[in-house]
């Protein structure tokens, strides 16, 4: 077996585990260790962090996932204030092999490579991922996650998009309402300033505006587990307008992408994935006019692995450089 590190880097947790190659071609991962990228000053830093965990010396070879688009000389996280320069990784980290990948992107492979068992059923047809086609990867986290994974052929393709940074279109008058008081805020309102974790907490003061009510919860991890818990009506009303939003943009990205199933992923996804099931999501989802009937054809699944971007990364190293390219 052959070892790599894996990482997947994200706006609020930097996740590391130990990977490993079997001879049969499948992906095992270790423990995972999970930090806080506010508590850690850099990439360096956290790996130093993990490395102090695993208590041995680290694989030369590594999978990294960031969430930001992986071009140019330097890369800025969308929702993390490290900055990551490509050219220097393999020589601050120790490394003779590194895959650096978009996070959405490992999530491609790691859907385009789990079994039956790592989905569940949200709406649309009773049926599996097609062999052939597209499937559309949307995942609401600390920030918008979308991709694009395209099978031919037994082969497959992932195409790494920044979807989440699409308009965000309002479908009725209360999100009219929470659209024009963000438009005040920001420049542009794009997908991901409602569909994604900080998000709700936008849907929520909205909400209270046009009820005239107190905004009692300004924090989002606070608000969410209101909002699970059942203990506040306001934030009720804002999960279940969440999922309304996160229906419609996931129908609108299955439309562009031309898909033939969806794929929930993300941290959110991941805990609200028994919520959807009947919530407003499937009706926002199928709502697309002249298209209704064929979005009413359309599985949408949610991706239930603890950790697709790690994973998911993993298996884009060993795919590039196959399991001579790690080295213990």
């Amino acid at each position: 077996m052959t070892d790599i590190v894996a990482a997947d880097i994200g706006g609020t947790h930097a996740r590391f585990a130990l990977a490993w190659l079997s001879g049969r071609g499948g992906v095992t991962l270790g423990e995972v260790t999970t930090l806080r990228t506010a508590e850690h000053a850099s990439l360096e830093l956290a790996w130093r962090a993990f490395e102090a965990v695993a208590d041995r010396p680290l694989p030369r070879a590594a999978a990294i996932a960031v969430a930001c688009p992986v071009a140019g000389e330097t890369l800025s996280l969308t929702n993390n204030p490290w900055t990551i320069r490509p050219a220097l990784i393999a020589g601050e980290l120790g490394l003779d092999a590194l895959t650096l990948v978009n996070d959405f992107g490992a999530v491609g492979h790691a859907v385009a490579s789990v079994g039956a068992e790592h989905f569940s059923h949200i709406c649309g047809p009773e049926v599996g991922l097609p062999g052939d086609g597209v499937v559309s990867i949307v995942g609401p986290g600390t920030g918008l996650g979308v991709a694009q994974l395209v099978r031919r052929g037994g082969g497959y393709q992932v195409i790494e998009t920044e979807g989440g940074h699409i308009d965000f279109a309002p479908t009725d008058g209360i999100e009219d309402a929470i659209a024009l008081r963000l438009r005040q805020r920001y420049r542009r309102v794009s997908v991901e300033r409602v569909v994604s974790g900080p998000g709700l907490v936008e849907i929520y003061e909205g909400l209270a505006l046009l009820q005239n009510r107190p905004v009692r919860i300004r924090e989002d991890k606070a608000l969410w587990a209101a909002a699970l818990e059942g203990g506040d009506s306001l934030a009720q009303a804002a999960l279940q307008r969440f999922f309304l939003m996160l229906g419609g943009v996931a129908g609108d990205i299955a439309l562009a992408q031309g898909a033939g199933a969806v794929v929930i992923a993300g941290g959110i996804g991941r805990r609200v994935e028994s919520r959807l099931v009947g919530s407003g999501f499937a009706k926002r989802f199928t709502a697309k006019g002249r298209f209704e009937s064929m979005m009413s054809q359309i599985p949408v699944k949610s991706l239930t692995h603890p950790h697709p971007g790690l994973l998911g990364a993993a298996i884009a190293f060993f795919e590039r450089h196959g399991a001579n390219g790690a080295r213990p």
